[in-house]
Parts: structure tokens; sequence; C-alpha cells
């Protein structure tokens, strides 16, 4: 099976089906700010340190392979899918990824709709960008609704991947003086 070849002229490999046997991976940033970014938008972040200062999770024994990453969903009228292919594995009319140095654009088209998706960290940045661009294709206007997704891990990445009471108890409650305030009885009598 073939599942891409690379680009000479333009420097990048190209993947050419989404369904690859594992993840291929490209390396995304420079100087503080660096993320691992798969063929179907799966990966991680990080700041300086891969494991102690991992900005988004990743489960390296994911079943199936390569969950979790830069996720985007696009939903109209007849259901939703995902540009990327995962996590919906929506079939795709086309697909491509382009692998370059320090970018990825994953590229496809289903239900008249065709998305390109650029994912990089500026030069100097400490922040990583996702450049969506969409066309309609379609003979008639299209109501889409676009939501984007990523977990988040934002500490040590040995702890995320072993602590898991920590994990799932992890939250955070705010009170304020005066938030619950009594409202009048419907039947005049007081509370």
């Amino acid at each position: 099976m073939k599942f891409g070849y690379f680009d000479d002229s333009r420097r990048e490999y190209v993947i050419t089906r989404p369904d690859t046997p594992l993840p291929w991976i490209n390396y995304l940033g420079c100087e503080a700010y660096f993320g691992l970014i798969s063929n179907t938008a799966g990966g991680y972040s990080f700041y300086r340190d891969a494991r102690l200062r991992r900005l988004t999770r990743y489960r390296y024994n994911n079943a199936p392979l390569d969950m979790g990453g830069r996720y985007i969903y696009l939903r109209d009228s007849e259901g939703f899918w995902s540009p990327s292919w995962m996590p919906t594995r929506a079939p795709l009319d086309e697909y491509e990824c382009r692998h370059g140095q320090g970018y990825t654009v994953i590229s496809s088209k289903s239900r008249g709709i065709r998305a390109s998706t650029r994912y990089f960290v500026p030069l100097g940045e400490t922040l990583e960008v996702w450049e969506l661009t969409l066309t309609n294709e379609r003979p008639v206007s299209a109501a889409l609704s676009v939501f984007s997704a990523v977990e988040f891990c934002l500490w040590d990445a040995w702890d995320d991947a072993t602590n898991y009471q920590r994990n799932y108890s992890t939250g955070q409650v705010e009170v304020e003086a005066l938030t619950l305030t009594p409202s009048p009885s419907p039947t005049g009598r007081g509370g």
C-alpha cells in the first residue's frame, strides 16, 4: 500500500491517506514552544521540556492509536465530520497531509466543503496557530458550525499518565458572597 510520497520541489512529505499504519508525525516550533503533530492532527505540545512542561495531553498507549490532539469539527444539517479525519473517522472525499519544515497542512473535502488547516508555531512566539480555510464548493450556500477541541495537561507528563486520582478529581470552585439571593414567594407569604 502506498500512503504518500516526497515532494522535492516543495520540500514536503505528502500523505495521501489518513489511515496510515501508525501516526506519521512532524515537529512544530523552535526556541521555547514545541509540538508533535501527526497526519491526522494528533500529538501534543510543550514549553521547553516535553516531560516537565507539557501543555496538551497525549496518551501513548491509547487504543485506538493517535487519539488526543488538535481537532476541528465541522457540522451541517446532515451531520458532522473532522477535516483531519480523526477523531470522527468520518469518510472524506479527498484527503492530503503535507508535513513541511516546522508546519503541517491537512486538507480534505467532504460534502462539498473543502477544508485546509495549517498548523505552525510563529518564530519568536510561545503559541501555536491553527489557520483554517473553508471553501464551499456546493451549488448552494452552506450553513456550517465550526468547533475546535484540545485536551490540556498543564503539568508533568509522567504524573499525568500515572496519577489518575488527581487527574479525574481536579476541579475548581469559586464562591462569591451574595450569589444566591432569595426571591419572593409566588404566594406572597415569604420564603
